[in-house]
């Protein structure tokens, strides 16, 4: 009589693993979900989780907005091409310096030659300094050992735009007399005959009058570079 009270808990115990083997813990997991039902998220936490599906939601609607104009002004300039002017798409860039060259999805098969102006939204970005027959490489207004004759139209002043490879060249000016303020407006020279006259380069930023030999400028581009997709370049 004293042999099953003494096994009955080793019995027990036996059967309670099987039953967590047979059943692969389900047991375990009801009896858990049970005990922490008290914890489990209220109305407070599900209405801060509605929030934020609501919040990307918002964010999502409007990217796609921003993504949608900017793909119909895309699309818009890309059938914009005239006579002389060539659109294109800019397929690549420098990763090592993105204020150097871009890679044109067109080429000497549609009469880019090296020498053309490239134009973006904004204005000059630079000229085509190299083809293939299907693309073209862009040589930037900001790369380095870029030189450039504009104007300054207000002031009536001619300068060189020299690239030095970060967003903003410099502008240095061939007499010391200036008369330029921050805000002048920078463009190709009137009587210029290697690039298209009268375009838009850039706004003075700063001018420096005691830079020697003559005095500097920094120049802000009206054109980014950086985040154009589609050019067109003006061939001759």
């Amino acid at each position: 009589m004293s042999y099953w009270p003494k096994r009955f808990p080793w019995i027990l115990l036996i059967l309670v693993l099987w039953c967590v083997r047979w059943t692969k813990g389900a047991g375990f997991a009801d009896v858990y979900a049970f005990l922490s039902r008290p914890l489990w998220p209220g109305s407070s936490q599900k209405e801060w989780i509605q929030k934020g599906y609501e919040l990307e939601n918002l964010a999502r609607i409007d990217l796609l907005e921003k993504d949608n104009i900017r793909l119909r002004e895309m699309l818009s300039l890309s059938n914009s091409s005239k006579v002389g002017l060539v659109s294109a798409a800019v397929i690549a860039r420098t990763t090592s310096g993105w204020w150097q060259q871009l890679e044109l999805s067109k080429g000497g098969l549609n009469g880019i030659k090296p020498g053309d102006a490239v134009l973006g939204p904004g204005g000059l970005l630079g000229s085509i300094y190299s083809v293939t027959p299907t693309t073209s490489r862009v040589r930037l207004l900001t790369a380095p050992g870029n030189r450039l004759g504009v104007w300054v139209s207000r002031a009536k002043r001619h300068g060189i735009l020299l690239g030095i490879g970060t967003n903003r060249p410099y502008l240095r000016f061939l007499d010391s007399e200036l008369g330029i303020s921050p805000g002048d407006l920078v463009s190709t020279s009137p009587a210029s005959s290697l690039m298209p006259p009268n375009v838009p380069i850039g706004v003075i930023q700063s001018v420096n009058e005691q830079a020697l030999p003559t005095p500097e400028a920094i120049v802000q581009l009206t054109a980014s570079p950086q985040v154009i997709d589609w050019v067109q370049v003006q061939t001759r």
